[in-house]
């Protein structure tokens, strides 16, 4: 009974190893996936086409950018200092609000392509890992059904797929948490944002 359960165990990773979006065989989250945030989604301000990559020439809105960007630092925390450091900006608050924004979207940006990046990789390792185990299942199968098996070896080589499909289960349920992580980057942004924008008015 317990070779069963752990045969059915390990022939249900095959459906869990596949992709919520048969597009994105790599992407196995329930989030749709947008592998670029877009500007015009984020921000309602002035158009910030003319200031590139000119806001890491500036050391104090490249280090407020850095700081910012930091998930470890409170969003709350965040949107203060972000509004704190634009008003003490005098005449130039537009110009300054213009460079925090374009560089918090570029760092942000940046961070969650990464973030999607590993993500693709981690499954691409799980289904090779799951096909793995597939085939350890299927060899185990094949001991059980021979006259002449070695119990010995068809409960240690039950054991491992026993193992394996537990740590393929466990990866999985983390998958689902890192899953969260751009979307939590985009929230991030679109808050900063908001607060760049309203420090700006």
């Amino acid at each position: 009974m317990r070779l069963l359960l752990i045969l059915v165990m390990a022939v249900g990773l095959a459906s869990s190893a596949r992709a919520a979006d048969p597009r994105n065989p790599d992407w196995p989250c329930v989030q749709v996936k947008v592998p670029e945030l877009s500007v015009a989604a984020m921000w309602a301000g002035p158009p910030i086409d003319d200031v590139g990559r000119t806001w890491e020439d500036d050391p104090k809105v490249k280090d407020l950018v850095a700081r910012l960007a930091a998930r470890r630092l409170p969003l709350e925390e965040a949107q203060r200092s972000a509004a704190d450091f634009l008003a003490g900006s005098g005449d130039a608050k537009q110009a300054q609000g213009k460079l925090l924004f374009a560089g918090l979207f570029a760092t942000l940006d940046r961070l969650r392509s990464e973030v999607i990046t590993g993500i693709e990789r981690y499954t691409r390792r799980q289904r090779e890992f799951a096909e793995q185990v597939r085939g350890k299942t299927l060899k185990l199968r094949e001991m059980q059904d021979a006259p002449s098996a070695d119990q010995k070896q068809v409960e240690e080589l039950a054991e491992q797929v026993e193992w394996d499909t537990r740590i393929f289960e466990e990866r999985r349920r983390t998958i689902n948490y890192v899953c969260e992580v751009p979307v939590l980057i985009e929230q991030r942004l679109f808050a900063l944002s908001r607060t760049i924008q309203e420090a700006m008015e």
